[in-house]
């Protein structure tokens, strides 16, 4: 059975490193763009990723941010995660694998998204806000994911403990993206939520293989 892998997002704090990392988190978010109540600096950044151990990815969010910036903060990161309207050859041209966040705004086509983004990882699927890139804390519909699309699938917008497991049976997502639904406040997470959300996708298998 495939289980789903789990992101903490919008992680600014050495202990709620150490808290994701100990609830069995596989990928650690790091926000790096400024219009973010969870946005970080390079110089942070590079303090809060040499805290990551081996084995789980660190994660940047880019929202159409200059090249050399983008750049420096490779150095810190395992995977980038595209939240703008950045072109496939532009999330290509870095150091880095990549993977594209698309917002589930009304006729968005995920099928020519994933032929577009071929070099892409997966696709992060986000709820849409108008003038919000991410972190919205909404869900959207996810029937409107197809069930064979050609790159995994990352569902972000809106999750917590109380929905995951719907969501994981509904979708059966190769990954699930939480920020606020573990917070308690923008940028501050609680372990307990951390512990929670963990547990709830960890006993969970996507309907298909059950």
């Amino acid at each position: 059975m495939q289980r789903t892998r789990v992101k903490i997002c919008g992680l600014t704090r050495e202990e709620d490193i150490d808290a994701a990392v100990a609830a069995g988190a596989d990928a650690l978010g790091f926000v790096l763009w400024p219009g973010s109540k969870r946005a970080i600096d390079l110089a942070r950044l590079a303090e809060l990723s040499a805290r990551v151990p081996a084995f789980v990815t660190r994660v940047g969010l880019i929202v159409d941010q200059d090249a050399a910036f983008v750049e420096a903060a490779c150095k810190h990161l395992d995977l980038l995660q595209f939240h703008g309207d950045e072109t496939p050859g532009v999330c290509e041209s870095f150091s880095r694998p990549y993977i594209k966040a698309l917002r589930m705004r009304e006729g968005v086509d995920l099928e020519a998204a994933a032929s577009a983004y071929g070099n892409a990882r997966a696709l992060l699927l986000d709820a849409y806000k108008p003038g919000v890139p991410g972190g919205t804390g909404e869900t959207f519909d996810w029937s409107r994911i197809p069930a064979n699309l050609a790159k995994p699938v990352i569902l972000a917008g809106g999750l917590h403990a109380m929905n995951v497991q719907q969501a994981i049976r509904a979708v059966g997502p190769f990954a699930v993206d939480v920020s606020g639904g573990v917070e308690a406040a923008p940028g501050i997470k609680a372990a307990a939520k951390i512990d929670d959300f963990l547990r709830q996708v960890l006993t969970t298998y996507p309907s298909k293989f059950q």
